[in-house]
């Protein structure tokens, strides 16, 4: 083990196991890049206000662009046994340049630093996972906008309800993804609000610090108000948690669907050979696994959120050795976000539709019941003697195989002296879809409406982050 920031107060050493129990580096060095970034802007707010010379301020600048450099070439590595990766930066900086890398710490805490740290980590992560998010919205339409006249059923309960079309389906992941979006936003900006560093251990420091200095320079809009809240505060780690999941929770959803869409019950869609596997002893077999992981991932996710707020729930103020635990559980979130937007995207990409098969489980479902009851309310029958009369029809045709659209005229007549040629109109599958006019339903004029709409959010991202 590296030797310890605080080993003054100690009279012995402690124990390897502690050290290797207390230890941090293996998770926290994914953070070395925003460490020394920090403590670049640290060392020139210090400079600034004359705590240290500004000598001091160009060897610490200098020796942290050189370790940047040398990690960056593999001429340095993180040492495995340093105690975190605050630690390790700030001896392999004193290695280098000597007394002025002692003076890098001056005012400040690893309370306040990995509080800002993990900030400026998790800023960084939630903009990449937001680009990922936009471009599977981007193939979610491009697919909806094939598929604007493929007339499927709607579903409730898992029973077929009423005719929809495969791209207002999808369309409405899109907007279940673009809400997501919106709360990466949103957390971010939260996250981006207050600025921990300067709040020290946790009081603060007798030094003249300028905080609005180094905020401005981090990219925050202002230092915390308050420094016990300022090194304790993980509220933007469960937040983004927070976000992770509801977003995990919609990719699960839509691969519920996928996998029962491509199963031989269904077989509205057909994945891409290089997005499924098969069986070591059923040859026929063609599994969605891509789809069935993201399911499973989505309870792991579940469990990293679950592990910050029950972390958090009984701490008091202010900084405690629990908050260790933040990084693991947020950093596994966001890696297996990521890993499943970057793996689904091209699997929905590759997808083939098949709208044959989509038709003919509507035409079976007698979705377009609904449409004929309405028919008859519009001819003057009240809506529930129209609503019973048509359950008749329904079961009726159950019991002889037949579709409603089968049914002859003098059939429909039998039922009803209301009916006239113009019901087979009426519970026309596309003309039920088009039917549909109200605003967001799933006529293609609307779902094309849907696509622009989801366009133009898209676009005003794409802008905002050029």
């Amino acid at each position: 083990m590296a030797e310890q920031l605080w080993k003054g107060r100690f009279s012995k050493a402690v124990d390897s196991r502690v050290n290797d129990f207390n230890s941090s580096i293996r998770f926290d060095q994914r953070m070395i890049a925003q460490d020394m970034r920090g403590s670049g802007v640290h060392a020139a707010m210090l400079a600034k206000q004359g705590i240290i010379s500004e000598k001091d301020c160009e060897d610490i600048l200098s020796g942290l662009a050189s370790i940047a450099d040398d990690l960056a070439s593999g001429a340095l590595t993180i040492d495995p046994n340093a105690e975190d990766v605050h630690t390790f930066v700030e001896q392999t900086l004193t290695a280098r340049i000597g007394d002025a890398g002692k003076r890098l710490h001056t005012g400040r805490s690893r309370n306040d630093q990995v509080a800002l740290d993990i900030r400026l980590t998790l800023r960084d992560y939630s903009h990449t996972l937001q680009a990922y998010i936009v471009e599977l919205v981007k193939v979610i339409c491009g697919k909806a906008a094939e598929n604007t006249t493929a007339v499927m059923p709607g579903y409730t309960h898992l029973q077929r309800a009423q005719p929809i079309t495969f791209g207002h389906a999808l369309m409405a992941y899109a907007w279940m993804l673009l809400r997501d979006l919106q709360r990466f936003e949103d957390a971010t900006a939260r996250m981006d609000a207050q600025c921990p560093l300067g709040s020290g251990a946790l009081a603060g420091t007798t030094y003249p610090l300028d905080r609005q200095f180094t905020a401005e320079k981090l990219g925050f809009a202002a230092p915390c108000p308050n420094s016990l809240d300022g090194v304790s505060d993980r509220d933007f780690c469960i937040e983004l948690a927070n976000a992770i999941s509801i977003c995990m929770m919609h990719l699960s959803r839509l691969s519920e669907e996928i996998i029962l869409w491509c199963s031989w019950e269904f077989k509205f869609i057909e994945l891409d050979d290089a997005f499924t596997t098969g069986s070591s002893i059923m040859p026929q077999k063609k599994n969605p696994d891509v789809t069935e992981l993201i399911r499973g991932k989505t309870g792991r996710v579940y469990g990293d959120l679950n592990t910050l707020l029950v972390m958090m729930k009984g701490i008091p103020l202010a900084y405690n050795k629990d908050m260790q635990e933040d990084k693991e559980a947020i950093f596994d979130a966001v890696d297996t976000l990521e890993l499943c937007l970057k793996t689904v995207t091209p699997m929905l990409d590759t997808m083939k539709t098949l709208p044959a098969n989509m038709r003919r489980a509507a035409a079976k479902g007698f979705i377009n019941a609904t449409d004929c009851a309405d028919y008859l309310t519009k001819k003057g029958m009240p809506f529930r003697d129209a609503y019973k009369l048509t359950g008749c029809m329904v079961s009726d045709c159950i019991s002889k195989d037949k579709t409603l659209e089968e049914l002859t005229l003098d059939e429909f007549k039998g039922y009803s002296a209301l009916f006239e040629n113009d019901i087979y109109d009426a519970i026309d599958l596309i003309k039920c879809c088009e039917g549909r006019t109200s605003y967001g339903g799933p006529s293609e004029a609307s779902v094309k409406k849907q696509i622009e709409l989801a366009g133009a959010q898209l676009g005003a991202w794409e802008a905002e982050n050029a």
